[in-house]
C-alpha cells in the first residue's frame, strides 16, 4: 500500500509508516467522518517532515480527504493546529506508554531465549500488558511504582536455564526500522531463532537524544540559552519518572538499567561529534558504545533504504567504534521495500557464525 500511494524514491520509513496508515484507513473498520491521524512532525534533514504533506497528497487519490491529519511537534517552524489541544494528562499517558514500553521490551528480550517453558515469557508479557494499560489511562504515580516492582519481580522468577550463554545481540539504527517489526521482519524472532538474545536501547533515550542536542547547541552554535534550559528542564522530568524504572532494575537479579543521557553522550565523544544531530545522529554511536560496555560485542545496525544520515553514520562509526573495542562484531544490514528478505537473514546468520564462535572461545 506504501508503494502504491507514496513515491517509490521516498526512503523505507515512509512508505512502510505511511502504508500502514493507508491500509489501516481503507479496511472498513473505521468510521472515516470520526477518525483524525496524528503524526510526529519532525523538522530538521529528516524525511519524517514531509509525512503529513505525503500522507494528504495519498488520501485525496482515495477520496479520504475528510481525515484530518494532524501534525504534532514543538517547533514553531512546522505545521501548527490550534484546533488540537493537547493537555497535561496527554503527555502523562504518553511518558507512562513509553516506560512501561521500553520495560517490557528489556525485560521480555532478556529472558525469552532462556525460558524453561516455552511461551511463558510472552504469556507474562501479555498479563501485565493489560494491567499496565490501565495505569496509562490513569497516570496514577503510585500505580506506576507499584506496577514496576511487581512487573520485574514476575520476570525475575520465571524459570530459565541460568547456566546457558548465548550470544547476546544488539540492534541499533535509524529509529523506526529498529523497533518496527513489520519494518524488520521481526529482526528480534531472528536473532533469537537463530541461538541469540538480542539487546534494543530504549525509544526514551532517543527522545532524550533530541533534548540534550540543545546543550551542544547553545555552547557551540546558534542554539539559545533558552532552549537549552528549557529542554534540560523537560528532560529532568522524565527522568525523575525513569528513575522509579531504573531503581527497580537496578536491585534485580537479571537485568541491566538503562543509562543516563549525559553517559551515552560521553561515550558518544569518543567516536563522533554531537554536533551530528540530522537523523539518530551520535545517538547511534552512543548506543553503540553504551551497548559494549554491558558485554553486548555483536551489533547489528538497521539501515533503511533512503535514509541517508543513517547510511552515513552508521557506517561511518564502526571503524572508529572497532579502536575502541577491537572485539566488536558489527554488521549493517539495510532494509527497503526491494530488500531481499533471504539476504537479511544470511547476513544475521554470518553474524551469529562469529559470534557463536567467540562465545565457544571465550568459555
Amino acid at each position: 500500500m506504501g508503494l502504491k500511494y507514496i513515491n517509490n524514491d521516498a526512503c523505507y520509513p515512509t512508505i512502510v509508516s505511511l502504508g500502514q496508515i493507508i491500509s489501516a484507513l481503507s479496511s472498513g473498520k473505521y468510521d472515516l467522518n470520526k477518525t483524525a491521524v496524528l503524526m510526529v512532525q519532525t523538522g530538521g534533514g529528516c524525511r519524517a517532515t514531509n509525512y503529513i504533506a505525503l500522507l494528504r497528497k495519498a488520501l485525496k487519490q482515495l477520496d479520504m480527504e475528510q481525515v484530518p491529519v494532524v501534525s504534532f511537534n514543538f517547533n514553531k517552524n512546522l505545521e501548527q493546529n490550534p484546533g488540537m489541544k493537547f493537555s497535561v494528562k496527554f503527555a502523562y499517558r504518553m511518558l507512562y506508554a513509553v516506560l512501561y514500553g521500553d520495560l517490557f521490551m528489556r525485560l521480555t528480550n532478556r529472558i525469552r531465549p532462556y525460558e524453561k517453558v516455552k511461551g511463558s515469557t510472552d504469556r507474562l508479557y501479555h498479563k501485565w500488558n493489560e494491567i499496565a494499560r490501565e495505569n496509562v489511562r490513569d497516570w496514577n504515580l503510585k500505580t506506576l511504582k507499584k506496577n514496576v516492582k511487581d512487573i520485574v519481580k514476575a520476570f525475575d522468577e520465571i524459570p530459565i536455564y541460568e547456566s546457558l550463554k548465548k550470544p547476546k545481540v544488539g540492534v541499533v539504527g535509524e529509529i523506526l526500522v529498529k523497533y518496527h517489526p513489520n519494518a524488520n521482519n521481526d529482526i528480534v524472532g531472528t536473532i533469537e531463532q537463530e541461538g541469540g538474545e538480542a539487546v534494543v536501547p530504549d525509544l526514551l533515550d532517543f527522545i532524550m537524544y533530541t533534548l540534550k542536542n540543545a546543550e551542544f547547541n547553545n555552547k557551540n552554535m546558534a542554539g539559545s540559552y533558552s532552549k537549552y534550559l528549557f529542554e534540560r528542564i523537560g528532560m529532568n522530568i522524565l527522568y525523575h519518572y525513569r528513575k522509579n524504572v531504573e531503581r527497580v532494575l537496578q536491585a534485580s537479579k537479571r537485568f541491566f538499567a538503562p543509562r543516563h543521557i549525559d553517559e551515552i553522550a560521553e561515550g558518544a565523544e569518543q567516536v563522533i561529534s554531537l554536533g551530528t544531530q540530522c537523523g539518530e545522529g551520535w545517538i547511534l554511536a552512543g548506543e553503540m558504545q553504551e551497548l559494549f560496555g554491558e558485554g553486548v560485542e555483536n551489533i547489528v545496525c538497521l539501515q533503511p533504504f533512503g535514509c541517508l544520515p543513517n547510511h552515513i553514520v552508521g557506517k561511518g562509526v564502526f571503524k572508529p567504534s572497532r579502536k575502541f573495542h577491537p572485539e566488536a562484531n558489527i554488521t549493517a544490514i539495510d532494509y527497503g521495500p526491494g530488500a531481499s528478505n533471504v539476504n537479511q537473514i544470511n547476513r544475521i546468520k554470518l553474524m551469529m557464525a562469529v559470534a557463536k564462535r567467540k562465545l565457544q572461545k571465550d568459555i
